[in-house]
This record gives structure tokens, sequence and C-alpha cells, in this order.
């Protein structure tokens, strides 16, 4: 080890010694065709003392690992014996440059602090604020996320914070909205009401809004279950019922979701939506069948379907597409954006409509480019647009 590593690694006990470490770059690699591009280490302190938090950068991923203070050193030296050309070491007193240049011989320039604040945070210990509470908030124990004394389970992590994205992508779809005195929600497909009940209670317990829910769910026994759930949770206006999709008759509603119904069921729930004239339609799709099946698109476009995980990707984009456009021809202005990716929700596109023009007002410009998309891709009819020349 050369005297310049010796001092620079002296350097770094020292910050960490006396809490002025900020950070440490690794660059410039020794192979050029190695995979690791650079590391990058800053102090954290976490329930069992300081650490030294490492990120590794590589051209697809990054990997975090954190280690002590002895162990970080020994990783450090070894990776500037064997890996770098470079380091950058930021304290609050000082900056300090290690380079080897190409005869390998080593030099450290020390310079003024350019990072007046250090790093030293405790925020892997921190809990990032969820809108939904889990220690306060009944139902959740009841659908199995929490135990008994509030905490999430292990398990239950992608789930919670699926229910939390969730009510942050409603809260910025409404926050501008004008709702009459009474708010109406018809969730279609509710299932096992997670995302049901947390909307219910934001909707009611925090944005303090007068609330009526009602969840449509085919099976049975989660409807009987949900509505246990309700009654013990006080949720006086939160309802669920049995029946389907298709056949369900709503007259009128302020919100309509529709979270994974599969293929057309998401076409009968927007179809209910817009001739309900609900103000917000919000639908996250499942499976493509419908278009898939019929997709004979022109020549400069058969490399893509020949292929079946591309001919089923290319079904999705478009189908979703169309729906897109075809809401927009009714009123609504469209947005198409991604929800979660979590084991829960393979499916993760989201639909969202906000009725900003009277029903009755068709644009005739957004069917023509649903009628032009279907051309390309040899696509004889899609079902929503079948269902609204019903109105």
């Amino acid at each position: 080890m050369s005297d310049q590593l010796t001092t620079l690694l002296q350097h770094l006990r020292v910050s960490l010694e006396n809490q002025s470490l900020i950070k440490i770059t690794l660059g410039n690699k020794k192979e050029k065709t190695a995979i690791l591009k650079n590391v990058f280490i800053k102090p954290v302190m976490v329930k069992n003392g300081l650490k030294l938090s490492f990120v590794y950068r590589y051209p697809t991923k990054d990997i975090t690992k954190n280690f002590d203070a002895k162990e970080s050193i020994i990783l450090i030296e070894k990776m500037l014996d064997e890996d770098f050309l470079n380091a950058d070491l930021f304290t609050v007193d000082k900056d300090h440059y290690y380079s080897v240049q190409k005869n390998d011989i080593a030099k450290i320039i020390t310079k003024p602090a350019t990072l007046s604040k250090s790093a030293l945070t405790n925020q892997h210990d921190k809990e990032k604020v969820r809108i939904v509470n889990a220690a306060t908030s009944s139902y959740l124990k009841e659908l199995g996320i929490t135990t008994a004394e509030g905490l999430v389970k292990k398990e239950k992590q992608d789930k919670y914070k699926q229910i939390n994205k969730y009510i942050e992508i409603i809260d910025g779809i409404i926050k501008d909205l004008q709702f009459k005195e009474s708010l109406s929600v018809v969730d279609m497909g509710s299932g096992s009401g997670y995302l049901t009940f947390a909307l219910y209670d934001y909707l009611v317990n925090v944005k303090h809004l007068t609330t009526n829910i009602t969840g449509i769910e085919l099976r049975e026994e989660l409807v009987k279950k949900c509505n246990t759930i309700a009654a013990n949770a006080k949720y006086t206006n939160l309802l669920f019922k049995a029946g389907t999709i298709q056949n369900s008759v709503i007259d009128q509603t302020d919100i309509l979701i529709a979270l994974h119904a599969c293929d057309t069921a998401t076409d009968e729930a927007i179809f209910s939506g817009i001739k309900a004239h609900a103000k917000v339609i919000i639908c996250a799709p499942c499976c493509h069948k419908q278009i898939r099946k019929q997709m004979m698109p022109a020549e400069a476009l058969k490399g893509i379907t020949k292929h079946g995980i591309l001919l089923e990707r290319q079904a999705e984009i478009t189908t979703d597409a169309i729906r897109a456009l075809l809401m927009e021809a009714h009123g609504y202005k469209t947005k198409v954006f991604e929800f979660i990716a979590t084991e829960h929700t393979p499916k993760n596109v989201l639909i969202v409509g906000v009725r900003s023009a009277e029903h009755e007002n068709i644009q005739t410009a957004f069917i023509e480019k649903a009628s032009a998309l279907k051309n390309i891709f040899g696509i004889e009819n899609h079902h929503l647009e079948t269902l609204l020349k019903l109105l």
C-alpha cells in the first residue's frame, strides 16, 4: 500500500471518529471492461450504530450494502488496490482527492471543503410517512395486513405499499375537483376490499367528505366478509354487494373504479361510468384477449406480432390506447400511467379519465384516431366501441 493511500485511509478514520465524513466516491476503473462502474459511500446511523452504506453501481442496477467502519476501511483499501484509480473523500473540514497516475504514482490533493453539511442521518431508521396509518386502521388487522399491535406483517409489506400508493393516486386525481355535498363511489370488482376500505377511510376520516361507497364483487363469501368488517369498523356508508361488472346497473356515481377487471370487463366498467356520467373513471386493465385474437397488422408490423410475447404486449398497448381515445371522445380528459409493480398487481397500468365536458358532446376526432389504430392492426371491433354505440 502506497503512502498516499495510507494517508487517505487515515483521513477517513479521523472523519469517522469525529463524525465529519460526508461521502466517498470511488471511480475510474482500472479494468475498462469491468462491469462495476462506481462505488458511492456515505455514513448512516441505524439501530446497531454507525454504518457506511455502499452503493455499487452497475450498468443496469445498483446494489446497496452496509458495513461497519472497520470492515469498510478494509473494503475501500482493497477496491483502491484492485478496482479503481480515483477516490474523492468529502468531509465537513476538507476535501481529499486521491488518484493514481499512468506511471502508477499515487497522489493526494487536499482542498477546502465544498460540502458544508454532513450526510450522517438516521435515514435507515426513519419510517416513510404513509397516508394510511397502520396502527389506527382497524380494518387492516381484520384483513390480515397488520398484527394485533398494529404493525404491518412482513409478508404484507408490498400490499401495504400498494394501498398507500393507491390512495396517493386518488388524492392527486380528486384534490382539485368539486363534488356535491355527498360523494358517491362504485368499486367494481372490489375483491377482498383492501383498496375499497382504504379509500373509504381516507375520504371520510382524512378528507372529511360525506361519502357513500359500494363495492361490487362476484364472490359472495368475500361480500359477506367485507360487510362484516365494515360493520365492525362502523363504516356506515360502505356497502358490498354480490354481482358482476357486466350485470350491475349504475344510475349515477361520482367516481367509478375497476381494478384488474379481466379482458372486456374493463370495457364494461368504462361504459358503465360513461353511461352514469361519472366525474372520474379509474381502471387498471387486466388481460387483453379480445383484441389480441383479432390483430392482423399490415406487412410492416408483422415482425412485431409474429412473436407471442411481443404480440401480447402490443395487444395491451393497442387495447388501452383505444380505450383512452374513446373516453376522450366522450368528454373525459384521460391519462394512462403506471400504478405500482408488486406481486399483487402484475398488470400495473392505470387509465384515469376526468369528465371535462358534457356526456352528449362526442368529439369525432378521437373516434377517427381510434379507427385509424384499428385499421393499422387489422382490428375489426373493440368491445368498448361496440358498447358505446348503445348510448
